[in-house]
């Protein structure tokens, strides 16, 4: 009796004692984000983008000649006959046919301006634009701008739908973003997944510092909004990253404030206008953060004046480190175009360097960004002249030809490297054919300074070298034996 009379208590202490560890918990079972509502809103607003371009067949190519065995007036015949012209006749002209591609847009004002990548339309013929209600247009190209990869199109319709933009600049990193495109042609087809990084500079774009996500990007959402959970628009899914051409967990969006900048200007004068400073940049590396002894490396490496440019009105040296830009951070050298490709133009910016391990700021009046062709410069590659005695670091060198000088647009000074032994220089990644032009902050103007300059060196220590590689400068660390 008295144990059966004991039980219900027991029962009841071990059910409390339970319901109290699922109160005192810490973990909370959380639920994805609702996404109907935002797809149901949005849909309509996302259009799917198909071009044609006109191309034509080689001429000269040789007459059909039919299998032997097949019938001249059979189906196969007539059908090879159609495609190819008649059997043992002349090479009939070339025909024109359409290369046809897909992309995605969605529309930001309700008279018919759409949004879009450049790759989408680049070399179209004709672009038609097809709506949530199948509808389709012919649209016009208002503008388009490789550097950003975005281009404006104009519909001749009234009362579109369209879409709100929000500011990418508050999104943080792990928070929920989603994706409407047409993947592969299947229209407003949905995608979700996080933010993976902000910031992200990839080596073709110096110009649009990348929203990277793990959204589900592949051939045909490239044009497509990317959305924040409020709805908004924060940016243009633009390009991924795949060893296979489909998608592998990286996808990459055009920032909105980025890309609205560039739209605004093709909407009201036709082309973008850029901020230019006229210096080349390098990384700054752990190796070069030592000898210029910073604490960490940051900012970006002046490895080329650019003559002519506001860098060089403004006293900008080769070897300075750029800090900040008017005052915003420059973590890294890729950080720094984007910054200067959106300041003002013939408006004063201030630039905080670092010059021999002392911070200064200079102020620089930015000039406008000068085109792709006017920018273009060819690499040509150094001969192979005779080795010299001074051997540095297990370089040989001897004085620039001037042949190459000209050819590389060397003013004056430098040293070429004619060959390069096992030792500190080939560690460093110095190659035969550079030409160098600075060891810390010395110019380099001849052997003898050279010379001069090496023995001067502190052992031990880690000393900047200053390279010409074809048109390229390049600032390479340099290990000083002990």
């Amino acid at each position: 009796m008295k144990t059966t009379s004991q039980r219900p208590h027991a029962f009841l202490l071990i059910l409390l004692v339970s319901l109290c560890l699922v109160v005192a918990s810490p973990v909370h079972a959380r639920g994805l984000p609702e996404f109907v509502p935002l797809v149901e809103a949005n849909s309509a607003a996302v259009v799917n983008i198909s071009t044609s371009r006109a191309m034509e067949l080689p001429s000269g190519h040789p007459p059909l000649q039919l299998p032997e065995g097949l019938p001249e007036d059979g189906p196969f015949g007539d059908l090879l006959r159609r495609f190819f012209g008649e059997r043992g006749g002349s090479a009939p002209p070339p025909r024109g046919f359409d290369s046809t591609s897909l992309g995605s847009g969605f529309i930001i004002s309700a008279d018919g301006y759409v949004v879009t990548n450049h790759h989408v339309i680049q070399g179209a013929d004709e672009i038609e634009v097809r709506l949530s209600d199948r509808r389709t247009f012919i649209a016009e190209l208002i503008g388009s701008d490789p550097r950003t990869d975005v281009a404006v199109l104009r519909i001749e319709a009234r009362d579109l739908p369209t879409l709100t933009l929000g500011d990418s600049d508050s999104l943080r990193v792990g928070e929920w973003v989603l994706a409407i495109g047409s993947p592969f042609g299947f229209d407003h087809s949905v995608t979700a997944g996080i933010v993976s990084a902000k910031g992200r500079n990839l080596p073709s774009e110096s110009y649009v510092p990348f929203i990277q996500t793990d959204v589900a990007i592949n051939p045909g959402n490239s044009g497509g909004p990317l959305f924040n959970m409020n709805g908004e628009v924060v940016g243009i899914n633009s390009q991924i990253y795949s060893r296979t051409g489909g998608f592998m967990g990286l996808s990459f969006a055009i920032p909105i404030e980025v890309a609205m900048d560039v739209v605004n200007q093709l909407r009201d004068k036709g082309y973008v206008s850029r901020g230019w400073l006229g210096v080349i940049i390098q990384e700054v590396t752990r190796e070069l953060a030592d000898s210029f002894s910073m604490e960490r490396p940051t900012g970006a490496l002046v490895a080329r004046v650019l003559p002519d440019s506001p860098a060089q009105a403004a006293g900008l040296r080769t070897g300075d480190v750029i800090l900040s830009f008017n005052g915003t951070e420059v973590p890294r050298s890729s950080a720094l175009p984007p910054i200067v490709g959106r300041a003002p133009i013939d408006r004063p910016a201030r630039v905080e360097i670092l010059r021999d391990g002392k911070p200064m700021t200079v102020e620089v009046v930015i000039g406008e960004l000068p085109s792709e062709d006017e920018l273009a410069q060819s690499h040509a590659q150094a001969p192979t002249p005779a080795q010299s005695r001074f051997k540095p670091f297990g370089m040989h060198l001897e004085t620039v030809p001037d042949e190459l000088r000209e050819r590389l647009e060397l003013a004056d000074g430098g040293v070429l490297v004619t060959e390069v032994e096992s030792g500190p220089a080939q560690r460093a990644g110095i190659r035969r054919g550079d030409v160098i032009l600075m060891i810390n902050s010395h110019d380099i103007r001849s052997l003898e300074q050279m010379q001069e300059v090496v023995e001067a060196l502190p052992p031990g220590r880690s000393a900047r070298v200053l390279v010409q590689r074809g048109q390229g400068p390049i600032w390479m660390p340099l290990d000083v034996p002990e």
